[in-house]
């Protein structure tokens, strides 16, 4: 009897695993929009459009259409910070919240977020980029106002490709940013 329990489970233990790996898949992803096509037929393009998007003087109106193009249905923004404890805090936002929360800032104020180096790493489908940045509020700043770094996961799903997410940190005293993600010395 208690043989017979232990197969049981056994086998009960492997058929869920191989179960488990084997979900429906999800829907399909919308079409993309035509008029920005050019912006997701590569990593380069992608990645370009994203920080082409936010990125604009004080008073210029943002592409916020376009910007929505660049994600996955499923997609997620993911900003850092820390709390005066010193706790690290995420806060999710899908694109529409960051265009609702993120957005008359960036008009108001101006933003231009340029990639200064990135690492990238790809398996198949699926890519990770390592992209450091550095913002001004004009492009006529001497100096950038903040750096970080951009960790932006991509999915091409061989039409296009899709932005999963973006997960950020900027610099601070505590967290410089190290050498291997900034540009070669020159």
């Amino acid at each position: 009897m208690r043989l017979a329990i232990l197969a049981a489970a056994a086998f009960l233990a492997t058929n869920t695993s191989a179960h488990a790996q084997t979900a429906a898949p999800p829907p399909p992803a919308p079409a993309s929009n035509p008029a920005h096509a050019a912006d997701v037929v590569s990593m380069d393009a992608i990645i370009d459009a994203l920080y082409a998007v936010i990125s604009g003087d004080a008073g210029v109106a943002r592409d916020w259409d376009r910007m929505r193009n660049l994600f996955h249905p499923a997609a997620r923004l993911m900003p850092t910070a820390t709390t005066p404890q010193g706790q690290g805090v995420i806060r999710p936002l899908t694109p529409q919240d960051y265009v609702d929360r993120a957005g008359p800032g960036l008009v108001r104020d101006g933003f231009h977020e340029m990639e200064i180096a990135r690492r990238t790493e790809r398996f198949g489908r699926i890519a990770h980029v390592f992209s450091t940045y550095e913002g001004r509020r004009a492009l006529t700043d001497a100096e950038p106002f903040l750096r970080g770094i951009n960790s932006i996961q991509l999915f091409d799903d061989g039409t296009r490709w899709w932005i999963v997410s973006v997960y950020w940190q900027a610099e601070d005293a505590n967290t410089p940013l190290p050498e291997q993600y900034l540009p070669p010395a020159s």
